[in-house]
């Protein structure tokens, strides 16, 4: 009996990459110490013990069994806006924003709520993998925008509007980007933002990694003026800020009419966000400045170790950094970053992701998340590279043998 076929646009999106490369590492022998993953953009170390406290004890309550809000809990909705306006500087509301479970939701509903299938969307490569997959499922053209190490892997918005047509959309930026690291500069943002409202298109600004820059200053200013709401949708993650990825919490800020039209959507795939670390959160967002601040103080001692890490590793140079990831172009001419990559897991025990996964013409690149690991840990990852710089300079199975095209 034949089957019923399934989506197309699901069968022609790409699997995880994450679980496919973690395979890789799985195979190695522990030849030169235990193994170091530097897949994974999660956060080193767990939340504070009060904060940890205040979830179990909200997750004890009949509260947390009960439905919330489709939008989430009113006083977490209340206490991010209150954060974000006080970061900005602007005016935003509660209505104006929705809780998701986590920021890949919030892009899913977003992107949900501009385009439909045969529309296209203006998607920077590199690329978050996500965004790409999300995108395929739902068929809508994922549009890249090619950007370069020359200029740091910032955007650049003229390149921009050649290719926008009438299918377009919607822009999406990551800053701090995922798999780069860029930070693109406050300008860089307001003339997109300027382009995405001449267009009349939305411009969706994945914010994820916006708490781990370093200074005061606010990352932008796209909130500055009351016109936002026609062209601005922000996405966040509590996820990451606040090291609670397993509870799964991130945020949408947009004009309260766009909210109304993602709630349809939640209400259809999660009815409310998961309750007890929504009950935690205000809580947190309030007492918690000063471990985040020393989260960040931690993060910036493993980006200074990985730099110097790099800089003893032969021929591995280093394109762009930020507070969470490293992107590394590898020193082997004709070479696949897969095939680095997953010689690199394989036989020295050190995983990263390969360009390749982050969009086209990334094959000379490494996406190296090293947050999660400590300044030592960093330090033996760089001995890892210069070991594999080393091989790959002898015998008959050197690299420059082994060309993947």
């Amino acid at each position: 009996m034949a089957h019923p076929d399934l989506n197309q646009h699901l069968i022609d999106t790409a699997t995880p990459p994450i679980p496919e490369a973690a395979r890789w590492l799985s195979e190695y022998d522990g030849r030169h110490g235990p193994a170091i993953n530097l897949s994974q953009a999660v956060p080193g170390d767990p939340p504070p013990q009060p904060f940890l406290d205040r979830i179990a004890a909200s997750a004890a309550s009949a509260e947390a069994t009960r439905y919330g809000d489709i939008f989430g809990d009113a006083p977490l909705r209340q206490a991010h806006a209150n954060a974000s306006a006080s970061l900005y500087g602007a005016d935003i509301a509660p209505a104006e924003v929705a809780i998701t479970a986590g920021c890949n939701q919030a892009f899913f509903v977003s992107i949900l709520a501009v385009a439909k299938a045969g529309d296209a969307v203006l998607l920077p490569a590199p690329w978050y993998f996500n965004h790409k997959m999300t995108l395929d499922m739902l068929g809508i053209e994922a549009r890249p925008l090619p950007l370069s190490a020359e200029a740091g892997f910032v955007p650049d918005a003229t390149a921009a509007a050649a290719l926008i047509d009438a299918r377009v959309k919607a822009i999406v930026l990551v800053t701090p980007n995922n798999p780069t690291g860029a930070v693109y500069p406050p300008e860089t943002l307001t003339t997109f933002k300027a382009l995405a409202r001449e267009k009349g298109l939305w411009l969706i600004v994945d914010e994820t990694y916006r708490d781990f820059l370093a200074g005061a200053a606010p990352p932008h200013d796209l909130f500055k003026d009351d016109d936002w709401r026609d062209t601005v949708i922000s996405l966040y993650s509590f996820s990451k800020s606040y090291a609670i990825p397993g509870h799964r919490l991130g945020a949408v800020t947009a004009a309260a009419p766009v909210i109304e039209e993602i709630g349809k959507v939640l209400d259809c795939v999660q009815i409310c966000p998961a309750r007890a670390a929504q009950m935690a959160l205000p809580w947190a967002i309030e007492h918690l400045a000063d471990w985040r601040a020393g989260v960040n103080a931690a993060l910036g001692e493993r980006l200074s170790a990985f730099r110097a890490a790099l800089a003893r590793s032969p021929g591995w140079r280093l394109d762009q950094i930020a507070a969470y990831f490293a992107y590394v172009r590898h020193p082997f001419d004709g070479v696949s970053a897969t095939h680095v990559a997953e010689r690199l897991a394989r036989e020295f025990g050190l995983l990263a992701l390969p360009g390749s996964y982050f969009g086209p013409g990334q094959d000379r690149h490494l996406r190296f998340a090293f947050a999660n690991v400590g300044t030592m840990k960093i330090a033996r990852a760089g001995e890892r590279l210069a070991l594999y710089s080393a091989k790959a300079e002898r015998g008959p199975s050197n690299e420059r043998e082994r060309r993947h095209g």
